[in-house]
């Protein structure tokens, strides 16, 4: 089996046994009224599944995404970094030269006259 799919595998179900104790958790301190809604219905032990698939699910992205952030890869980045210091470019105000009529007359710039 490949590396990663190994890998996969191995945090998807770190993840879901992650779940499975937060689901317990959930119930043993009744959040929300968990344990009272899910123990007194008869479709129960479908609401704790789904309850349990949807978490795992999410606790087992997470963990897979740790997982791979925290690899180290071949390319080690061990030399000097921070690059090359370039100098940043600076808004300069530029002057516009306008030319005003005498008079103070208004003049409507949307027509050509």
């Amino acid at each position: 089996m490949p590396k990663l799919i190994r890998l996969y595998i191995t945090h998807a179900a770190i993840g879901f046994g992650i779940a499975a104790v937060f689901v317990v958790m959930l119930l043993w301190f009744d959040i929300a009224g968990l344990w009272r809604l899910i123990s007194t219905s008869d479709q129960g032990w479908l609401a704790l599944l789904v309850l349990w698939v949807a978490n795992g699910i999410v606790f087992a992205g997470v963990q897979f995404a740790i997982a791979v952030m925290r690899m180290k890869g071949d390319d080690d980045d061990d030399g000097p970094g921070g690059g090359l210091r370039q100098h940043v470019m600076r808004p300069q105000p530029a002057l516009i030269p306008v030319r005003v009529e005498a008079g103070g007359s208004r003049r409507d710039f949307t027509r050509n006259r």
